[in-house]
């Protein structure tokens, strides 16, 4: 017994002495290859504490080098040498040198910046599977980003700036499956950027600035994650991108973005910093930037951007840098922007009234901006005011004769399709955004007009009655605007921060919801930039037997007030430009055209008042009701307004 205890002591030392001594030929194999990697770096100064008796896993951390072990492997390597580093002699071999650093199987992290490393990364570095974040940025390597990697199914971050990569970025980028972290700036890339960007579902981080990229920005709209987006000096556009609303950091500068900015963009509550600088942006500016809640940096210098500014234009109280600089703006600079001393306002180059000598006369701007995606850019004659004002009254009544042709035209087939055939339901009950079959020969045309007309809206929905509720605080009466026949008017604030209008409708009698579905199907169709859009609907229904209580409209909110009251003076602060007359004359006019043309069926009788049409924040004119009957059974009740001489806005 005592010989059988004796031979089981010695050979569970025997099998403890070898696990010992596996586990340090283990940490003696990978502290080999560490200093095998010191040699093929050439000595750098950051490694030149590094020998045969270091205990690498143990060393203390610092900024240039760090190691990090679990369980006797090395898990994380960061190598940063000084910045500026030149190319490492030409016996080097990037081949043996990622061939060398596959002797630490399990590293997860990879970080070598500045080492002067040089030569086409080989394909073999894939073989580190466990690699997470890989980080090669400011040496010199150059071909084709290699396609092995697509194979690193752990890859969360991808850095390969500055160094001198080229082609395109592959198409299988998209094919990492947990990427959060992709950048690629100060390369040679060139081409388009692939669609499949837009699979990247977990991405939070996209650079890919200076570069050679060129053509349309894919869809990026469904990344919901993506934080930051630069895509600074290429030749990327002409449209601007498709993106979420959780962006902090957007800079799109020195790129061939043009057309006007989507509304969208100021419903970026998060944005921090946004730079549009140096591209060839049209059309006016939106002001609200100014005041978005998170915005520190605001760049939209050496662009065509329009509108009159107002002293009373409020800012966001975190607001660092503005550069308005090389536009076409009027007006007065916003008090805002001049009471805060830290903060650092440029507006150079434009037509403020500012008494600054470094700002045009206003003649040029208003020259300019008639110009803006009309005409090609070049040198012309001033016109005077009397000839603009006749060509642009010529044509408001040419364009009144032609939509009444239209009308008459419109109105003669319709009476001869409801000869030919009997009635049918023109709208879908149970559609809220589609179209229904007898409609289907008209879908292009359709398709045209609501993309154009839909242009800058958020896709109109059915809100909940608790959404409803919040927005106007329970219906608060600080939220009450008015009311009439058309039922009671609420001023509403949404969850992403957007204010909206909200009517409410109360029901004489019961009807179920698909009574006034195809009223509401009419209603979401008309989306333009020259009406007050709706944005959606609510039912609320009684309990007992579903019927419809009260329905609420949500429409886009118009914050300046009616023309009217710019008309007759009731702005004391701020008088209606003669520019602004004319376009606000344009815009009823296109509104009106939509109102015959764009939709099917066409909406007539529009009995248009002053009135009743509304100036946004860049006095951009609204139509803002509708002679649109809602109820079935009381035929009474509708969105009307009345038609006068476009010449008063010229009175």
């Amino acid at each position: 017994m005592a010989k059988a205890f004796q031979y089981s002591a010695i050979l569970l030392c025997v099998v403890l002495v070898l696990l010992i001594s596996g586990s340090e030929q283990l940490q003696s194999s990978q502290g080999e290859t560490l200093l095998r990697i010191q040699r093929l770096l050439n000595y750098p100064s950051a490694l030149s504490s590094w020998n045969s008796t270091t205990d690498f896993c143990n060393t203390e951390p610092n900024a240039s080098v760090t190691v990090v072990c679990y369980e006797n492997s090395i898990t994380q390597l960061h190598i940063i040498g000084n910045k500026g580093t030149p190319l490492l002699p030409r016996n080097f071999s990037i081949d043996s040198f990622v061939t060398t650093l596959v002797g630490l199987p399990n590293l997860r992290v990879l970080t070598l910046v500045s080492l002067g490393l040089w030569g086409p990364l080989p394909g073999k570095i894939a073989r580190l599977s466990s690699l997470e974040i890989l980080n090669v940025s400011s040496n010199f390597l150059y071909d084709a980003v290699p396609q092995e990697i697509s194979s690193l199914a752990a890859l969360q971050s991808l850095v390969l700036d500055d160094n001198m990569f080229a082609d395109e970025v592959p198409n299988w980028i998209g094919s990492l499956p947990v990427l959060s972290v992709l950048s690629l700036k100060k390369n040679m890339l060139n081409g388009s950027l692939p669609d499949s960007l837009s699979n990247l579902d977990n991405l939070r981080v996209l650079v890919l600035s200076h570069n050679y990229f060129r053509g349309e920005v894919p869809d990026l709209s469904s990344l919901t994650n993506l934080q930051v987006l630069d895509l600074e000096d290429n030749a990327l556009g002409p449209q601007f991108p498709l993106l979420g609303n959780k962006l902090i950091s957007l800079v799109l500068s020195k790129n061939k973005f043009r057309d006007g900015l989507p509304a969208e963009v100021t419903s970026y509550y998060q944005l921090q910093r946004l730079d549009l600088s140096s591209n060839k942006f049209v059309g006016p500016f939106p002001q609200s930037l100014l005041s978005l809640p998170s915005v520190t940096y605001l760049n939209v210098a050496d662009n065509k951007f329009t509108g009159m500014l107002f002293e009373n234009q409020s800012c966001g109280a975190d607001l660092e840098f503005v550069d308005l600089s090389s536009n076409l703006m009027t007006g007065q600079l916003p008090n805002c922007l001049l009471q805060d001393s830290k903060r650092k306002v440029l507006y150079a180059a434009n037509c403020l009234a500012t008494g600054d000598e470094n700002q045009h006369p206003i003649s040029l701007c208003r020259n300019e901006a008639l110009a803006v995606g009309i005409l090609p850019q070049r040198k012309k004659r001033k016109a005077s005011k009397e000839t603009i004002a006749f060509g642009v009254i010529g044509g408001i009544v040419g364009g009144i004769a032609l939509v009444g042709l239209i009308y008459l035209a419109v109105r003669k087939v319709k009476s001869r399709k409801t000869i030919k055939r009997p009635n049918t339901r023109l709208i879908a009950e149970n559609s809220s955004t589609g179209y229904p079959s007898n409609l289907l020969p008209d879908a292009r045309y359709i398709s045209q007009t609501m993309k154009l007309g839909a242009l800058g809206l958020p896709p109109y929905r059915t809100f909940s009655l608790e959404e409803v509720e919040e927005a106007t605080n329970n219906f608060d009466t600080s939220a009450f605007m008015g009311e009439g026949s058309q039922g009671q008017m609420y001023r509403g604030r949404l969850k992403d921060g957007s204010f909206v209008a909200i009517r409410c409708l109360k029901m004489k009698r019961s009807h179920s919801t698909q009574n006034f579905m195809h009223h509401i199907e009419l209603i979401s169709k008309l989306r333009h930039r020259h009406l007050v859009s709706a944005l959606g609907h609510c039912f609320e229904c009684y309990l007992d037997d579903s019927s419809v209580s009260r329905i609420f409209l949500v429409f886009e909110y118009v914050p300046n007030g009616t023309l009217r009251s710019w008309i007759s003076g009731g702005h004391a602060w701020q008088k209606l430009q003669w520019t602004h007359r004319i376009a606000a004359a344009i815009g009823v006019a296109k509104g009106i055209q939509f109102l015959h043309t764009g939709i099917v069926p066409g909406v007539y009788s529009n009995n248009l008042k002053i009135t009743d049409v509304l100036l946004d924040q860049n006095l951009i004119a609204k139509i803002s009701s509708y002679n649109l009957p809602l109820l079935a059974e009381n035929k009474g009740m509708v969105f009307s307004f009345h038609v006068t001489k476009a010449v008063f806005l010229f009175n």
